[in-house]
């Protein structure tokens, strides 16, 4: 569950829900001061669940939390089994053609990302926010050093290229072998 402020520096609570709407459906609570109806309206149409005005009582936030966890689905731990690649996120192991890769915890937590989305284009500030945190967003510096390991590593391995980069746009995943049906 995404409990966010309405209100942050740098990225509002608004796109942080479209954001992460695009690409989950994981249950999102806004906390917020404002308190007038457009507001409400705005952050609910951009894929928050819930929305709880400022100042709350504890005992009632932590209620609406319970309530959305009871009707969140559990999070798969199936693996992800798309052209070359298995990537389970239980074992928190990838194989590639049928041979392990070792990935630091960073790596593996981009390389799922970009393979739940195979063949979509993941923009930077959506792979910098799921990998890195919302504070993270607007330092794509880290995403380049990574992804450049993450193809250091798969390359060695195949000696194929698997992240196509989309100029000033992001990158998508396009394994091998993979045919657009496997979501």
């Amino acid at each position: 569950m995404v409990v966010t402020d309405l209100m942050m520096p740098g990225l509002s609570g608004v796109e942080v829900c479209r954001a992460i709407r695009s690409q989950s459906s994981i249950p999102i609570l806004v906390l917020s001061v404002r308190d007038h109806e457009r507001s409400k309206v705005e952050a609910l149409d951009a894929g928050a669940d819930d929305y709880v005005t400022k100042p709350f009582g504890i005992q009632e936030l932590l209620a609406r939390v319970r309530a959305h966890l009871r009707r969140a689905p559990e999070r798969t731990t199936a693996a992800i089994e798309t052209g070359d690649f298995v990537v389970d996120a239980g074992a928190h192991s990838i194989t590639v053609l049928g041979n392990p890769i070792h990935l630091t915890p960073k790596e593996f937590d981009l390389l799922f990302h970009l393979a739940r989305h195979a063949g979509k284009v993941m923009t930077h500030r959506v792979l910098l926010t799921a990998v890195w945190g919302a504070q993270s967003a607007h330092q794509p510096e880290y995403l380049r050093v990574f992804v450049g390991q993450v193809r250091k590593k798969l390359e060695a391995e195949t000696g194929k290229q698997y992240i196509q980069t989309e100029p000033w746009v992001g990158y998508r995943f396009v394994p091998e072998g993979w045919t657009g049906n496997e979501e």
